[in-house]
């Protein structure tokens, strides 16, 4: 009698080393990067490659950066959140009251985050709980949070005035040259990256993301993994706002405007799966990179913003395909 050599899913799981195999799209990316960099260092060299900007790519990318590392952890989940921009502009506008900045410093950066949370946990409690689709619970929570925004400040701009604050903008704040934001940044990109890929929670919320039921059978709570899912994107929205308070140094109910595509258009490119199951932090902070690249070069040669989107549009249609392409193969 010949045994069966097969290994089972979780065998072949628990064998697989998480993060350091090389990754095709990740490899891919890299070179569509390198490529974004050789044409804006092409037409116009002395701008692009000059500190200054560099900086700057690095510092936008900061911001929708963060959105992007817990959009990652929802979608892999199996979920979607289309309010991350619109609980960015709440988060942003509240912090930045009057009321608020006489706290300052703390007090600015507490807000940001409770109003991340909050809204994560509505989120959270409607998905997981209520049992609403993700995509009609944080369309509402987008609209909601929308609107509490323009409530707040009646479309006015809400100047920051706390000079703690601002100082984290400046020049003298860089740390050997880096900007704080991208610190921040950096930070929150290799926390997710190892609590995606070295924790029990990570490996939940990639087995939610692949078959919810199997999960459940498995013994993981999947409503309260769920809900912890949105929190963390709720978190992330919460430092983001802060980012872009430092950032434009005021909050405006228009903050984060279609944050939701980009992050989710990174997440996507960079190799999550939008039907969930797989996710990777990486990927996604590559897809930032290449859009805020994009962004960039197209500003510098003064390039219409609708050839922009439209660039965008087709990265996102071929990464979408490959995707199939590969999951038809594997």
């Amino acid at each position: 009698m010949t045994l069966s050599t097969a290994k089972s899913p979780v065998q072949e799981g628990r064998r697989r080393p998480l993060g350091f195999a090389p990754d095709v799209r990740n490899l891919s990316l890299l070179g569509v990067l390198a490529a974004l960099v050789a044409v804006g260092g092409l037409t116009r060299p002395a701008e692009f490659l000059a500190t200054s900007n560099l900086q700057l790519v690095l510092t936008q990318a900061s911001v929708i950066g963060v959105v992007t590392v817990g959009m990652t952890f929802v979608i892999t989940s199996g979920g979607i959140d289309l309010s991350v921009g619109a609980i960015v502009a709440l988060a942003s506008v509240w912090a930045t009251t009057v009321a608020t900045q006489e706290y300052g410093f703390a007090g600015i950066l507490f807000t940001a985050l409770v109003v991340g949370l909050a809204c994560g946990l509505v989120n959270g409690l409607l998905v997981a709980h209520g049992g609403m689709v993700p995509f009609i619970a944080t369309l509402a929570m987008l609209a909601s949070a929308r609107g509490l925004a323009l409530q707040i400040t009646d479309g006015r701009t809400q100047i920051v005035t706390v000079e703690s604050v601002l100082d984290l903008g400046v020049p003298d704040a860089y740390v050997l040259g880096i900007p704080p934001l991208v610190l921040v940044f950096a930070a929150v990109t290799a926390a997710g990256w190892l609590i995606l890929n070295r924790t029990t929670f990570g490996r939940r919320t990639v087995a939610v993301g692949g078959n919810a039921e199997a999960a459940r059978l498995a013994g993981i709570d999947v409503r309260r993994q769920r809900l912890y899912l949105y929190l963390l994107s709720g978190l992330c929205c919460g430092i983001a706002a802060f980012l872009l308070i430092v950032l434009s140094g005021s909050g405006q109910n228009t903050n984060g405007n279609l944050y939701e595509l980009d992050a989710i258009a990174a997440a996507i490119i960079g190799g999550t799966l939008l039907s969930g199951g797989r996710g990777t932090i990486v990927g996604s902070v590559l897809g930032v990179l290449v859009f805020t690249t994009i962004t960039n070069i197209f500003a510098l040669n003064n390039l219409q913003s609708d050839v922009q989107q439209i660039a965008k549009g087709a990265i996102i249609v071929a990464a979408v395909l490959v995707q199939r392409r590969t999951a038809r193969d594997a």
